[in-house]
C-alpha cells in the first residue's frame, strides 16, 4: 500500500500487573490507591540490600497450561496473557484468518522488553553448573530471546505484517506502541497488538540495581517504598507484568463495528546524549521529545488535562521530568492532573510503557485520573499538580492525555491520546 496518514485508535486493552491479573482488577487497584509492593520471600533474596518488589498479583503459571508455560520465559507468559485479554476485548474471536475481520497479512505484533528472558538465562546457567549439559532445556534460546514475547504473541494471533521488538530500556514498551502506530499510519498494517512486558525479579538484577543506588531500600515498609515526588524518595521498586493494547486504523475499526477507547495522536522521540544511566538534569531531552510530539501532531497544550508520568521515585529523574513539562507546556501545565502510577505498581522497566498506556487509556475512557500514593511531603521543586491520595475526575468534552517513558541510555518516548 502507498504511504498514508491514517487515524489510529485503541480498540482493546489487556494487562497483568502487581495490582491484578487483568486490566479491570488493575484499574480497580489504581483507583483504590493500593500498593502492589511486598517483601521478597525465600533464601535467595535474604542477603540482598533490597528485599522488596512488586510481584504479579496472579502468577502466570496459574493461568497458562503447564505444557505451554514451560516453553515460555516469564516475560513471554505475561505478554501472552495480556495480549489474549486485549485481543478478546477488541472483539476478535479467533486468530487472524480464522476470524475474518482481520487478514493475517494486515496484522502486526510489537511487544517490547527491556531485559528479555533474563530469568531463563540465569536459571538455565545454574542448571548447567549444578546438573550438567544434558539437563539444560532445549527451549532455552527461544525463551531468552528479547523478541520471544513479540514472537509468541505473533504466533498466537497469526500476525504476518511484521513482528518487532524495540529495546530502549525502560522506554521499550512505549516505543513499541509508537512503532505500532507508525505501522498503521504508513499502511503496513490495519491492526497491531502492541505493548511491553518484563519479568526480572531475580537476585542478580536486584543486586545490580541496588549497587547502582537506583532502588529503594525501604525493606521495613514495602507499601511505602515507591514514593514519587516525596522528599523521602530513595529510588524505584522493581515490578513485573505486562500491558498490551490493540491499535487499529479508525477506518478498519468502524468497518467491523468495534468499540473505541480513544484516539492515538502520536509519539515524540528524543535522546539525551548525556549519560548511560543518569537523567539529564535540566530535562532537555524530555522537553525535545514532548516538542517533537506537538510538532508532529495536532495536539495543543491546552487540550492536555492528564499525564501519566514516568516518575520512578529517583531524586533527579522526578524533578527533570517536571522541568521539561513546564518548559514545553508553560502555564498549561497548571491544568494537567499528573499521576505517577509506579507508586502502586512499582517500575516494570520495559513493561512500564505498556501498563501505563493501559492506565492512560482507561483514565481517558473513565475520565478519572489515578492517585499518586505515598506523597507525604511533596518536594518543593515539583511545581506541578500531582493527583495525591484520591482519584480525580477529568473534565467533560474533548480532552487529551500523555504518557511519558524514559530509559537508561537517554531514551525518551512520549505518547499522546485523545478522547472520542
Amino acid at each position: 500500500m502507498n504511504s498514508t496518514n491514517r487515524t489510529v485508535v485503541v480498540t482493546g486493552i489487556g494487562a497483568t500487573t502487581p495490582l491484578g491479573g487483568d486490566s479491570a482488577s488493575t484499574w480497580e487497584g489504581l483507583m483504590a490507591g493500593r500498593s502492589g509492593v511486598k517483601p521478597l520471600e525465600g533464601e535467595r533474596f535474604a542477603d540482598l540490600p533490597v528485599r522488596i518488589a512488586a510481584l504479579a498479583a496472579v502468577d502466570p503459571g496459574d493461568v497458562l497450561p503447564r505444557p505451554l508455560a514451560r516453553k515460555l520465559d516469564r516475560s513471554a507468559q505475561f505478554a501472552l496473557i495480556a495480549a489474549r485479554e486485549a485481543w478478546a476485548d477488541a472483539g476478535f474471536t479467533a486468530k487472524a484468518g480464522e476470524d475474518e475481520a482481520i487478514a493475517p497479512e494486515r496484522l502486526g505484533s510489537v511487544i517490547a522488553s527491556g531485559i528479555g528472558g533474563v530469568i531463563t538465562l540465569l536459571d538455565q546457567y545454574d542448571v548447567l553448573k549444578e546438573k550438567g549439559v544434558r539437563r539444560v532445556s532445549p527451549h532455552t534460546v527461544p525463551m531468552l530471546m528479547p523478541n520471544g514475547p513479540a514472537a509468541n504473541v505473533g504466533l498466537e494471533v497469526n500476525a504476518q505484517a511484521g513482528v518487532h521488538t524495540p529495546v530502549s530500556a525502560c522506554a521499550s514498551g512505549a516505543e513499541a506502541i509508537g512503532y505500532a502506530v507508525e505501522m498503521i499510519r504508513t499502511g503496513r498494517a490495519d491492526v497491531v497488538v502492541a505493548g511491553g512486558t518484563e519479568a526480572a525479579i531475580h537476585p542478580l538484577p536486584i543486586a545490580a540495581f541496588a549497587n547502582m543506588m537506583a532502588m529503594s531500600k525501604n525493606n521495613d515498609e514495602p507499601e511505602k517504598a515507591s514514593r514519587p515526588y516525596d522528599t523521602g524518595r530513595d529510588g524505584f521498586v522493581l515490578g513485573e507484568g505486562a500491558g498490551v493494547v490493540i491499535l487499529e486504523s479508525a477506518e478498519h475499526a468502524a468497518k467491523r463495528g468495534a468499540k473505541v477507547y480513544c484516539e492515538v495522536l502520536g509519539q515524540g522521540l528524543s535522546a539525551d546524549a548525556h549519560h548511560i544511566a543518569q537523567p539529564e538534569p535540566t530535562g532537555r531531552g524530555i522537553a525535545a521529545a514532548m516538542q517533537n510530539l506537538l510538532d508532529s501532531s495536532d495536539l495543543k497544550p491546552s487540550e492536555v488535562v492528564h499525564l501519566n508520568a514516568h516518575a520512578t521515585s529517583t531524586p533527579q529523574g522526578d524533578i527533570a521530568e517536571v522541568k521539561a513539562l513546564r518548559k514545553v507546556l508553560g502555564d498549561d501545565l497548571d491544568h494537567v492532573a499528573i499521576s505517577a502510577t509506579k507508586s502502586m505498581t512499582g517500575h516494570l522497566l520495559g513493561g512500564a510503557g505498556g501498563i501505563e498506556t493501559v492506565a492512560t487509556v482507561l483514565a481517558l475512557h473513565h475520565r478519572m485520573a489515578p492517585p499518586t500514593i505515598n506523597v507525604d511531603d511533596l518536594d518543593e521543586a515539583i511545581e506541578a499538580d500531582i493527583v495525591r491520595g484520591e482519584p480525580r475526575a477529568l473534565p467533560e468534552g474533548p480532552i487529551a492525555a500523555i504518557n511519558n517513558s524514559f530509559g537508561f541510555g537517554g531514551h525518551n518516548v512520549v505518547l499522546a491520546f485523545r478522547s472520542v
